[in-house]
């Protein structure tokens, strides 16, 4: 995370639009308020948990402080979420027109993108959605906000601005930054992160991507969609090294076909600056030496939470390279201390955040006893297809002792995707052996991230398939697939000595 800057010095370009950014995130004429004798929390970092933690405090009548050295809204608003959502859009917008003539629709004089429009939309809606995040909005609820760098200077005070705020409890939401991994020359080179791609006013002719995780894929198929040359390096076989390996695979298919050059098993990488100001990259990816030059590099293989510079030991936190560490009620080694978000969670997604604040609300100031372990994360990566995810893969499954039945519906057999022309894709859920409770659940699916959330509400409130397939679901809907799942299970149930007793059964009554 950079340190306190000047916002016009970070925020790029400097339009109308990221103006009024700027003005509802990191206002310049804000001047911090006196601080209260004492609060009752005090929240560092004002990104999704710390958003949700200090709203939700203040709404149940706490006194309540809230720190941001940089811009309220933290990554999601600013470089994550948002803007990246925005751009994706734009990139789905060509491809329907790149792809029209498969249902009829001829365009005469093909795709054509203006990325400088396209970006310049991005900036105009992230400035919309900012007023949810700004610095009056949390002030109008009686929240006191400070703007700058926080910091303990002891285990019930913090520094900021000059000022010291006394506290009862206090939060750190601190978040994560983007994290470059050791490769021979990046340091020579200009290179983007998630933190900077959304300044891009040129679309690059050839770009390269390092990471194919969940940012790496989904910037990469944006940027092929709207017209840049693609290479995705990844250091391990295919991409989305975590994901369903069938659900994965599905989602390299697309984008192959949209023209990414995918170099994995990425060995000897290398470097380095031309003479022209562009990049050179080597590697060799299954055998074969690759040598090329790009006009931008975007990094998207790792994170690194932000721990430095908040007096953490002062406050006697605990913490390492990884995060602050924490209890699973996220009280930190000082039970005054909790913490929520990309902070201290291996679930670094802004859904994560908010419901983990939820958790310190109910914890710091209710004397709860509510457990991070007990929440059931989803997750979404939003390529050409989507592919969500919740609780347990096969592998891990069987990693823990438990034996999973799996059932997959392919969205070839299903009316609604093959009307859409969009049938490559599945539904996937495993469920607890010799019984219909789910443990873990993959769609491929062009809205899988919709599509997921009705597996994952049956997952937190013990529902199991055959409830689903007990549940009508309108036809013809790409949703079919997960009751179609329930019937599969349901099918299991009719055993041959079962299926003989009804045989005889209806013959008895004919």
């Amino acid at each position: 995370m950079p340190k306190e800057e000047n916002a016009q010095s970070i925020v790029s370009p400097w339009d109308a639009h990221n103006q009024q950014l700027v003005s509802h995130v990191h206002p310049p004429d804000w001047v911090n308020p006196e601080p209260a004798s004492r609060y009752n929390l005090v929240v560092i970092g004002a990104g999704t948990a710390g958003l949700v933690c200090a709203a939700g405090a203040a709404g149940l009548g706490a006194k309540v402080a809230l720190i941001e050295r940089h811009l309220m809204g933290g990554d999601c608003l600013n470089v994550g979420c948002v803007p990246s959502k925005a751009v994706i859009r734009a990139a789905r917008a060509a491809a329907a027109v790149r792809d029209a003539g498969e249902f009829g629709v001829h365009v005469p004089d093909g795709v054509k993108v203006d990325f400088s429009q396209a970006m310049q939309r991005m900036r105009r809606l992230r400035a919309s959605i900012a007023p949810n995040d700004s610095v009056k909005r949390f002030s109008d609820m009686g929240i006191d906000v400070f703007m700058g760098a926080g910091r303990f200077i002891d285990t019930r005070t913090v520094e900021v601005a000059g000022q010291r705020l006394a506290f009862k409890k206090a939060v750190i939401a601190t978040g994560a930054r983007a994290a470059a991994p050791p490769i021979e020359g990046l340091n020579d080179v200009a290179y983007l992160t998630n933190e900077t791609l959304f300044s891009l006013t040129e679309l690059p002719g050839r770009m390269a991507v390092i990471g194919a995780g969940p940012i790496g894929c989904e910037m990469a198929q944006a940027f092929a969609r709207l017209g840049s040359e693609v290479f995705l390096v990844e250091t391990t076989h295919g991409i989305l090294p975590k994901e369903d390996r069938d659900a994965a695979g599905i989602v390299l298919e697309s984008m192959l076909a949209d023209g990414i050059k995918l170099l994995c098993c990425g060995k000897e990488l290398q470097l380095a600056k031309t003479d022209g100001g562009k990049i050179r990259l080597v590697v060799e990816s299954h055998g074969k030496a690759y040598d090329e030059v790009v006009d931008q590099l975007l990094v998207a293989a790792g994170r690194a939470p932000n721990v430095e510079n908040l007096g953490l030991a002062d406050a006697r936190v605990t913490f390492t390279n990884k995060g602050v560490q924490v209890n699973d009620r996220l009280q930190t080694s000082n039970p005054d201390i909790y913490a929520a978000g990309d902070i201290c969670s291996p679930y670094q997604f802004t859904h994560a955040a908010d419901f983990m604040a939820r958790i310190v609300i109910r914890n710091a100031l209710f004397f709860g006893r509510a457990s991070a372990s007990a929440l059931t994360i989803p997750w979404c990566t939003y390529t050409e297809p989507e592919i969500a995810h919740v609780g347990l893969y096969e592998k891990q499954a069987q990693g823990q002792g438990i034996e999973v039945d799996t059932f997959t519906r392919k969205l070839r057999e299903v009316d609604r995707s093959i009307l859409e022309g969009r049938t490559n894709g599945l539904v996937r859920v495993h469920v607890r052996k010799g019984t219909h409770k789910i443990v873990g659940a993959s769609i491929v699916a062009p809205n899988a991230g919709d599509m997921i959330s009705e597996l994952t509400l049956a997952m937190t409130h013990g529902l199991g398939l055959k409830h689903i397939a007990n549940t009508i679901h309108p036809y013809p809907t790409q949703a079919e697939a997960i009751r179609q799942v329930g019937d599969a299970y349901n099918r299991t149930r009719l055993t041959p000595f079962a299926k003989s007793f009804f045989a005889k059964l209806m013959a008895w009554r004919r």
